[in-house]
Order: structure tokens, then sequence, then C-alpha cells
């Protein structure tokens, strides 16, 4: 029920309001994050969405029975989204630590679309119909995400927000989709 209300509430109602009254297609969270009195909302938003992708990727791992080294993208994308907003972006007064403001970031999507691939190849093995779906659905998060990156330019809180909501989606049904192959186990 809490991942249910933070995978379709919680995550997607303080996202919006996060980059409420911004441009979503000139501005991204780490301008918006590094605004004046803005830190501290971009650190919940951080935390908020590691939790919860640690909450539902984990018991993935564990029912899949992932390797080893699929397991730990989960907690090297963690690892990273804590550097990223962590890391101030002001690249004007603090050009370097922007530049690892972007690639944390970059890095933690990055392994956060590995996992959902090994994920969802994994999951086709015991349910061919979910696992095919899944890897379908993380095709066009990467379809669009790009298409969002050509059309606008930058990395835009559009792209961000659909990224977001989509891998938290997409997380969310493969979560449903392990559980279901548990409760069927002899």
């Amino acid at each position: 029920m809490i991942l249910n209300l933070a995978a379709f509430i919680l995550i997607p109602g303080y996202t919006l309001l996060f980059v409420r009254n911004f441009n979503l297609f000139s501005l991204n969270f780490s301008v918006i994050g590094n605004m004046l009195g803005r830190k501290l909302g971009f650190c919940l938003w951080g935390l908020m969405t590691g939790w919860y992708f640690y909450a539902v990727l984990s018991p993935i791992s564990s029912r899949l029975k992932l390797p080893a080294f699929v397991r730990h993208l989960v907690h090297t994308a963690l690892l990273l989204l804590f550097c990223a907003v962590t890391t101030p972006y002001l690249p004007e007064e603090l050009p370097f630590k922007a530049f690892l403001h972007i690639v944390f970031a970059m890095a933690a999507a990055l392994c956060l679309c590995l996992y959902l691939f090994f994920a969802a190849w994994y999951l086709r093995a015991e349910d061919r119909t979910a696992g095919l779906i899944s890897l379908w659905c993380l095709a066009g998060i990467i379809a669009v995400s790009a298409a969002l990156l050509i059309l606008v330019g930058i990395v835009s809180s559009a792209l961000e927000i659909f990224f977001t909501f989509s891998t938290v989606f997409l997380s969310r049904y493969l979560y449903g989709r392990t559980k279901r192959l548990i409760s069927q186990s002899p």
C-alpha cells in the first residue's frame, strides 16, 4: 500500500510541486534545486525517489535471483543520485562541481536503466509476456527521453519528470509481476 502511495501520489505530486512555476523546457531539476531556498526540496526529492527505488528494486532482485553485478547497479545508482543531489550545480561559480553533478546524474540514470533492462530480461524467463512488456516500456522510456533531449536541446525538467514518472511506474510494474511469480510458485 505504501509503495502504491509513493509511486502514484507522493513522488509524482512532490515532483510537480517542486517544479511548479518554472518553465519545464528551459530549466531542469539541477538549476531549480540549486536556487536559493530550493536545495532542501531538491534533497527531499532525491531522498524520496531513492528510498522508493531501493524499496521496490531490492525485492525484485531477490525474487528474480539477479546476479550480484545487477543488484549492485541499484546501489550504484542510489549512491550516484545522492552524489548528484548533494553536489552543487553552479556552473558559473563552481564549474568542476557542476560538471561532477552532471556526470553523477547521468550515471545514476544509466545504472537505473541497465538494472531495469536486466530485471526485465530475467523476468522474461519466468513470465515471457511481462518481461517483453517491460522491455518494450524501457525502450519507450529511452526513446521518448532521447526525443525530448534532442527536441529541447538540454536535459529539461520535462525530460526529468517523464524519466522519473516512467521509471517509477515501470519499477512498480516489475515489483507487482515478480510478487505474483512468488505467490504462484508451488
